[in-house]
């Protein structure tokens, strides 16, 4: 058999970039925040990848890879310009890399980035209100638990206790979906 020909790497890079679409915007959105250049350099990383492609390791996880990418230009133009990542420490980087891993891992069979963000919402959503408010000021709007307990006139440790209960409840609630799945 032999090599793919360049419409048939076209096809699987397309399908590939529409499957990882949503995961590549949410991993440049937490390393740019609401940066006006997010659009271009999205752009950017798939011009790369394609350019790329007949270099991809199709043994690993295509995501991991498309990151790896979206990281190393987020970089080289934090470098050329005034550019500032919110994330730029490696190790930062490395915890955020983990934490999409993760997530894509836990996924079931199937699925994509998209379909997993739609379960954890309606999980959060299920979220009794205390709870559900803990997590919106502490994940989705950057707070610290100091901050969090300030805003809610409410102890650190009561809102370390809720952002620890909501945890349990809603890894419970996406293994009740995987499983009903």
């Amino acid at each position: 058999m032999g090599h793919p020909s360049n419409e048939e790497h076209l096809v699987e890079f397309e399908q590939l970039a529409r499957l990882h679409a949503e995961m590549l915007s949410a991993y440049l959105r937490s390393l740019l925040g609401s940066s006006s250049m997010l659009d271009d350099l999205f752009q950017e990383v798939l011009v790369v990848a394609w350019r790329r492609m007949k270099d991809f390791d199709r043994s690993r996880p295509f995501d991991a890879w498309l990151r790896g990418i979206a990281r190393n230009i987020v970089m080289e133009h934090a470098r050329k310009s005034s550019l500032r990542p919110a994330a730029s420490d490696p190790r930062t980087l490395d915890l955020l890399d983990a934490r999409f891993n993760s997530f894509g891992a836990s996924l079931p069979a199937g699925s994509s980035f998209s379909d997993g963000v739609d379960r954890l919402l309606r999980c959060l959503a299920a979220l009794p209100a205390a709870m559900r408010e803990v997590m919106e000021l502490a994940y989705a709007r950057g707070m610290r638990l100091k901050e969090v307990a300030t805003a809610l006139g409410v102890e650190e440790e009561t809102v370390k206790k809720r952002v620890q209960r909501s945890r349990g409840v809603l890894a419970e609630c996406l293994r009740k979906q995987e499983s009903a799945s």
